[in-house]
């Protein structure tokens, strides 16, 4: 269950469709924005929920209508570094789950303490392109993100400002304006700076193409529960700038080059400055991402998630009974 579905084009509805497919040859799968007790999934024997906020009623609902049937809760970068520390929604959630899932390595740190036991790190998938080789003549660096503040686009503008100077550092940035004002700044800056260009939202495809191209794709979220743009990026040979968040270094590792502080733009084009003017960089952040592609590998995330969804379904249907 997701409350984002394919109209939303986000990292939401990815995982879900992903998860769908991939338990999809095992179980019979229904993808939804809500269940309810006299839905179609009114038989299902088993909920995963992505989202402790936006999903609380359908959780509470399960967990009621469906005693002993278990809820598996797969929380988002807002869930884990916003609202379980203060919303009442989002933290029965948690409450009333049987497993939490996280999609970086650091997502349990940010867990209270007492539900860290029922909580596993499933990371996210792609599949895996070819590292295209890259014009020496200049650094073209991709931003990928919907322009909202959680993805922090104005550090990503800042940063294109402080290096209007240079010739050689070209600026893509893909995703729709889900604020008007920092769509407004990214026509403002467009307009009068040509070494930036605001793409919009474009189709999944296309953005992974523009992904592979790119030297580097620039991530300054603030908040991030396991970036997809971040793995396929990895899992087509292209070094990642990110902020030293969690959900970052969860995915990147924590002796990762290529990270600086969230909201420093001074820091971030400094950093790309140095990407374009010594190419050995841009050679250890790619060796690097390299070195983690396989962690990002299809079969991986779903044998670890079939394995979960397998003990869940034994626990409550134990052999020699059915289940459906």
């Amino acid at each position: 269950m997701t409350p984002a579905l394919a109209d939303a084009n986000n990292g939401n509805w990815q995982t879900a469709q992903r998860w769908a497919h991939m338990l999809g040859g095992a179980y019979r799968v229904h993808l939804a924005s809500g269940w309810q007790a006299d839905g179609p999934a009114a038989d299902a024997q088993l909920l995963i929920a992505l989202h402790a906020r936006r999903s609380a009623a359908s959780v509470a609902a399960w967990h009621a209508q469906r005693p002993g049937r278990p809820v598996v809760l797969a929380l988002t970068g807002t869930d884990l570094y916003r609202d379980i520390q203060h919303d009442p929604a989002a933290q029965q959630s948690l409450a009333l789950a049987d497993t939490l899932l996280v999609l970086n390595e650091l997502g349990p740190l940010s867990l209270p303490a007492a539900l860290r036991s029922k909580c596993h790190v499933v990371l996210q998938s792609c599949g895996e392109r070819a590292t295209l080789p890259k014009t020496p003549r200049h650094l073209r660096a991709l931003m990928v993100g919907h322009l909202r503040e959680e993805k922090d686009p104005r550090t990503f503008f800042a940063a294109v400002e402080q290096l209007a100077v240079r010739s050689d550092i070209f600026f893509d940035h893909i995703g729709t304006s889900l604020d008007p004002a920092l769509g407004e700044l990214a026509l403002a800056l467009a307009a009068r700076n040509a070494q930036y260009r605001w793409l919009g939202a474009l189709p999944h495809a296309q953005a992974r193409r523009r992904i592979q191209a790119a030297h580097v794709l620039v991530h300054p979220s603030r908040m991030e529960g396991g970036a997809h743009v971040v793995m396929e990026a990895v899992r087509s040979g292209t070094p990642v700038i990110a902020s030293r968040i969690d959900g970052n270094v969860g995915l990147l590792g924590a002796s990762y080059g290529g990270y600086f502080e969230p909201g420093d733009s001074i820091e971030l084009a400094a950093l790309l400055a140095r990407v374009r003017d010594n190419p050995a960089i841009q050679d250890r952040l790619l060796q690097q991402v390299l070195e983690r592609s396989a962690l990002f590998a299809p079969e991986r995330e779903a044998s670890e998630l079939q394995s979960l969804v397998t003990q869940l379904l034994q626990q409550t249907h134990p052999p020699g009974r059915s289940c459906e």
